[in-house]
């Protein structure tokens, strides 16, 4: 297994490190850096976002938690066992860690908030490299949870793999050269929920599908 650490401090995308670099002088109780994975590399569920939310993952620190997204994913997973409470924010403030995940480690395709919540092909680029590693130092990952079709796309290019060969659609499954299975699922975004795209049943039957995978 290799060895894997969450990249807090990288710099490696200036225009992202620069971002980040404002937010912090406009808001400095924000986290605002690279943001960590949730959740433990012997999970055999690995969730795979686009990328930290602006009041969401890129203030509080924690992936899914202080905006819309999560109070889609969250209620998911606790449904099915993987979350020891749907709602993803403690009692007290976002910086209670009430919250744990069971079997299940959450990450991002790209660390860091980007302008706009678009990020260049050349910064998902640039940080696929973490998110291979961190597949690699995963040894009991049976199940990969990719949201949205960025996701997707990183998680196929940290395999080497052509999107022609594993198209993206929702709760669409394939199988991967090490076994695992890449399921796909439209992401969980304020705008695929308030238009209809993505309703509260198609997202949950995503992680049914996973936990009757799982077991």
């Amino acid at each position: 297994m290799s060895r894997f650490e969450d990249p807090i401090a990288c710099t490696a995308c200036p225009r992202l490190a620069e971002h980040l670099a404002g937010i912090r002088r406009r808001d400095p109780e924000w986290h605002a850096l690279p943001v960590p994975a949730f959740g433990s590399l012997d999970a055999q569920l690995l969730v795979v976002g686009l990328g930290p939310g602006e009041k969401g993952a890129n203030r509080t620190g924690r992936p899914f938690t202080g905006d819309v997204a999560g109070e889609l994913l969250y209620p998911a997973l606790h449904r099915f066992g993987f979350a020891s409470r749907p709602e993803p924010l403690g009692a007290d403030s976002w910086a209670n860690p009430a919250m744990s995940l069971s079997n299940c480690r959450i990450t991002n395709a790209v660390r860091c908030l980007p302008p706009a919540n678009k990020p260049t092909t050349a910064e998902i680029r640039q940080c696929n490299h973490y998110l291979g590693k961190e597949l690699a130092a995963m040894p009991k990952l049976k199940a990969i949870v990719v949201l949205g079709a960025v996701a997707h796309q990183a998680l196929l290019w940290s395999y080497g793999l052509k999107a022609k060969d594993y198209p993206f659609g929702h709760n669409v499954r394939h199988q991967l050269p090490d076994g695992r299975t890449l399921v796909a699922s439209y992401h969980c975004s304020g705008y695929n929920w308030r238009t209809g795209r993505l309703t509260r049943e198609s997202f949950e039957a995503v992680f049914a599908g996973v936990k009757s995978l799982l077991a």
